[in-house]
């Protein structure tokens, strides 16, 4: 996007990507239908920063509507899934083609297969940029790396340059990542791999209605995906596994009214069978619910709203969609991204401590910095 619009102002531009092509991540997003902006992006709700005011004059400069008119210029089919997140009909190449196609229109020159190991600010100005293939001499950087998620494909390049000009970064960490089991729940839960259930999760004041899927490994799904980037080391996430209902004054009216049934056959009417005879013996013991106190029944109805669960770490940047941390957004211009410190230096999208919710966002930050980064140089 920067080099588009870089382009499009009569610069010189060339692109340096390590990768054997470009738009790998944009490829494999979304399922590989690229999930590339959200109809709701507001820079003021779905981005986390230790300065969550820095994103929002690029977000407000080239907002979802700016992309999405570039999507429907390239006549890429493109529906609303759910809750404003936005994904291509057909594959995530079309946004790939789109911006291969404006790179060339633009005269854009692209290099693959080559990884940048330094950049160095010149004495006399301008930067030199060493590659494992040569050396370029420029006025102008833009870093535009990303972050540490998915490791095989990623780049330390930009944390790689802050550290050797001095510059600070927020600690880095996965983001948007499934959570794994203690050694404890493990052999308890592992069981229910593969399904799914509409949740609420809960951790550090922030809470997400989503689905949430079982793993072998730990509990994933776009609840605790999200979830994720709230929780820290040692945290529990409080998950309510009935988030429509009152569970304990269900349970007591059940009591009340059936109380024959056997607590399993109750609990089975609105939860997922394999769920609850995981449960069984564990959470409750399966007799007549008649027969249970109201405040055993009460007790278990708090734990179904409010299932502590306290994961033993992450799956890490390997499964990770974004990374948390990055630039501290106090080195850089949020008008122009410039490095204060080192002009002629641009920071963008992902490599700056500026992460999104899942759902659209990220790639909207992406966008929105580069197009605004581009009107500076």
């Amino acid at each position: 996007m920067c080099a588009i619009q870089a382009g499009n102002r009569g610069l010189r531009v060339r692109v340096l990507e390590q990768g054997p092509k470009v738009g790998l991540k944009i490829l494999v997003s979304g399922g590989g239908r690229c999930n590339f902006t959200n109809l709701f992006a507001d820079p003021r709700q779905q981005f986390l920063s230790e300065n969550p005011h820095f994103c929002i004059s690029a977000m407000n400069r080239f907002d979802p509507s700016d992309f999405i008119a570039m999507v429907e210029a390239a006549d890429i089919p493109y529906h609303e899934k759910k809750l404003g997140q936005l994904f291509c009909d057909r594959s995530a190449r079309d946004i790939v083609t789109m911006l291969l196609d404006r790179c060339a229109a633009a005269s854009v020159d692209i290099q693959v297969r080559e990884r940048v190991a330094e950049i160095s600010p010149e004495d006399d100005g301008g930067f030199s940029v060493t590659t494992d293939k040569t050396t370029y001499t420029t006025s102008k950087v833009v870093v535009a790396s990303g972050g540490l998620s998915m490791p095989k494909i990623a780049s330390d390049l930009a944390f790689r340059t802050a550290d050797s000009l001095d510059m600070t970064v927020v600690p880095l960490r996965p983001a948007l990542v499934p959570l794994t089991w203690n050694s404890e729940d493990k052999p308890r839960y592992d069981v229910l791999s593969g399904i799914s259930v509409d949740v609420e999760a809960a951790c550090n004041g922030e809470s997400f209605r989503e689905n949430l899927l079982f793993t072998h490994r730990g509990l994933s799904g776009p609840a605790i995906l999200q979830i994720s980037s709230f929780w820290r080391d040692g945290d529990s996430v409080l998950i309510n596994l009935l988030p429509d209902v009152d569970a304990a004054d269900w349970l007591l009216a059940q009591r009340q009214s059936k109380p024959q049934q056997k607590l399993a056959t109750v609990l089975k009417t609105r939860l997922v069978n394999r769920l609850v005879e995981v449960m069984t013996d564990h959470w409750f013991e399966d007799v007549k619910i008649g027969s249970l106190s109201p405040g055993a029944v009460a007790e278990l109805g708090a734990r179904l709203n409010a299932w502590e669960f306290k994961p033993g770490g992450s799956e890490g940047y390997r499964t990770a969609e974004v990374t948390l941390g990055g630039i501290n957004t106090d080195e850089v211009s949020s008008k122009t991204f410039e490095v204060k410190k080192v002009p002629g230096l641009f920071v963008i999208g992902e490599a700056l401590d500026v992460t999104g919710w899942l759902g659209g966002y990220n790639f909207q930050w992406a966008w929105a910095s580069g197009w605004c980064c581009a009107q500076h140089l």
